[in-house]
Formats: structure tokens, C-alpha cells, sequence
């Protein structure tokens, strides 16, 4: 099944405005003396919920709350892969606020393809 170009722009459209909110937290969160993970947890977490209805009806046309679980799931795994690219960044001199921006696109675009591939995929959205 393709997914149109359009579905990734309404993604990433959508996702700006989570990510502002989540990348936002994140630093006040840094800037507090909080730990990056756990800083990047609660970041994430409330990305999140957040996050879960705005995609599932502007992007993927759905409105099944029984998704928050895979959606859940997708975080989880984005989180994981985020610490650890902050952690590998930081192996290399790079600070956890650059880190953070850094792993903006890649976080975007592992989050979209997991959604579209395993959250979302019976969605009923009609493609661009």
C-alpha cells in the first residue's frame, strides 16, 4: 500500500507543533538539572498523548483509541533510539541541546514509518 507524499507533509505539518512542544520541554527540562533521559522521558511521554489523536485523525484518518497502545509502543522505540543517539553524540562533544535538534529529522522520520506501517495501517484517510 503507497502512502502519498501529502500524508508525510500533513505527518510532519502536524508534527511541528509536537515537536516545539516535546523539544521545548526537553530543554527547560535540561535547563532544570534534570538527567537528558529522564528529561527526554517525560518529553517524550507527553509528546505522546499529546500527539496521539492529531495524528491518528489529520494524518491517518483514524479515530480507534485502542491505537494509543501500538502508538505507545512506536514512542517507546523512538524514545530508546533517542537516548542513545544523545548518548552517542555526547561520546563525541556534541551537548545535549545540539544532540537533541540534531535527532529531530531521523526521530520524524522513524515515527512516521512505524505509525504508517504498524499503528495506523487499516486507516481510512484517502491519499493525496
Amino acid at each position: 500500500m503507497h502512502r502519498s507524499f501529502g500524508q508525510f507533509f500533513r505527518f510532519l505539518l502536524i508534527g511541528v507543533v509536537n515537536t516545539l512542544f516535546g523539544y521545548g520541554l526537553f530543554s527547560l527540562l535540561l535547563y532544570l538539572n534534570i538527567h537528558y533521559a529522564i528529561a527526554s522521558f517525560w518529553a517524550t511521554l507527553l509528546g505522546v498523548l499529546f500527539n496521539f489523536h492529531t495524528t491518528g485523525r489529520f494524518v491517518f484518518g483514524s479515530r480507534d483509541r485502542m491505537l494509543i497502545f501500538k502508538f505507545v509502543a512506536v514512542y517507546a522505540i523512538v524514545y530508546l533510539l533517542g537516548v542513545g543517539g544523545l548518548k552517542a553524540l555526547a561520546s563525541f562533544g556534541i551537548n545535549y541541546y545540539l544532540g537533541g535538534a540534531l535527532l529531530l529529522l531521523p526521530s520524524a522520520a522513524v515515527s512516521f514509518l512505524l505509525n504508517r506501517d504498524f499503528v495506523f495501517k487499516k486507516a481510512t484517510l484517502p491519499e493525496d
